[in-house]
């Protein structure tokens, strides 16, 4: 992309002569988005975002920016951008769970430890001006999105929808005086051994034991109906989960937008009792596969790339998978994810990767264990006081 033009909009830092400045146009904005091709540059692994989605988290049309606040910094030295952040705040985290914190994410930085501190310290400037106590990161901008350093598993791409770093992040970061907040797992699973035979029986003994208990298929046909169902579950299987922030009606309504076009029907799956919705599982085709090829735009010709390229897509991503508090330990979440398993190798999809999940979410763990699963990346959430 090239050498990257500054902003006039600027404050000094201690470091040296490095400045961070604050985005405030549409070219500084521009400027912002395509600084990761410069980090990334020759890397076999990265998958670059694409450019009008990235933009999308800045736009005044994003809901989450009705209970949310982003400032997008750059850091630049001797008049070239050597690193980007932004601070956030998201009111319904700190309502939710009522910790008074801010986020950072949207992180990038040559390996330099002053580019990083002045990026990190700006940040925390601006979330102390606010009267906030703690930062958290990444999150890109928040919980429900990109979140997490790759601190391990950095010789395969990320899955859709999942961040990626070059090594170098992790010293950075602790070096800067963060610590660990909580680590989240990756895990990858093949049919190369098949289903085990002891998980299928246990689940034909979980759908004997439990009456009326069955797994269908979303209808998108109904999407709008099916969209409240999902947030009942979702609301009711995470609302626990470490650093869980629900989602509002808006903001459901907008990522079953954006969904619609990617959505495997047969790969979203409602698990109901009666007719009440009590676990849901969502896996997508790992699209990542299809974007590394587009490097970060879509047109015409990109639309014929992503048709092409589509066809090719062998993995898909378990992101979502949870089941109301009342209906745990019943074995209910290793029947849907044998479900999602079953109906992927119909579709011809083999792989998948199973993210993300919380280090000390020992339950799920052990259920994807049983599958066969193995973890293969972790991603590390930093904190640090103000």
């Amino acid at each position: 992309m090239g050498r990257q033009a500054a902003s006039s909009v600027s404050s000094k830092m201690p470091d040296g002569n490095i400045q961070i400045r604050e985005v405030k146009t549409k070219k500084d904005l521009q400027v912002f988005l395509r600084f990761p091709w410069e980090i990334y540059r020759g890397n076999p692994y990265w998958v670059p975002p694409i450019i009008k989605e990235h933009a999308f988290h800045f736009s005044p049309h994003n809901p989450f920016l009705q209970h949310a606040q982003i400032r997008p910094f750059v850091a630049v030295q001797d008049g070239v951008v050597r690193g980007r952040i932004a601070a956030v705040i998201d009111q319904n985290y700190i309502t939710f769970q009522q910790d008074n914190a801010g986020f950072f994410g949207f992180f990038e930085s040559v390996n330099d430890k002053k580019v990083t501190r002045a990026l990190l310290e700006r940040v925390k400037d601006f979330l102390r001006e606010k009267g906030l106590h703690k930062v958290l990161g990444p999150l890109s901008p928040s919980i429900n999105d990109e979140c997490g350093l790759l601190i391990e598993g950095f010789d395969s791409p990320p899955c859709f929808m999942m961040p990626y770093n070059p090594p170098y992040y992790q010293g950075l970061l602790e070096g800067c005086g963060l610590q660990k907040a909580k680590d989240l797992y990756a895990d990858f699973m093949t049919d190369e051994a098949g289903v085990p035979e002891r998980v299928a029986r246990i689940s034909k003994r979980i759908t004997e034991r439990l009456p009326g208990l069955t797994v269908r298929s979303l209808n998108p046909g109904k999407l709008g109906e099916e969209i409240i169902k999902v947030k009942e579950v979702y609301d009711g299987a995470w609302k626990d989960n470490w650093g869980f922030v629900p989602m509002t009606d808006a903001e459901m309504a907008l990522m079953a937008k954006k969904m619609k076009p990617l959505l495997v029907p047969d790969l979203a799956l409602f698990a109901e009792i009666k007719g009440e919705p009590v676990g849901f599982a969502l896996a997508l085709p790992d699209y990542n596969v299809v974007f590394k090829q587009l490097n970060g735009r879509i047109g015409p010709l990109g639309i014929l790339k992503f048709l092409y390229y589509a066809r090719k897509i062998k993995g898909v991503r378990v992101m979502l998978l949870g089941v109301k508090e009342e209906y745990r330990k019943r074995g209910m979440e290793s029947l849907l994810y044998l479900e999602l398993f079953r109906r992927g190798k119909i579709k011809g999809y083999y792989q998948g990767e199973l993210s993300w999940i919380l280090e000390d979410n020992h339950l799920m763990q052990k259920g994807i264990e049983a599958l066969g699963g193995k973890r293969y990346k972790t991603y590390r959430i930093y904190r640090s006081p103000l």
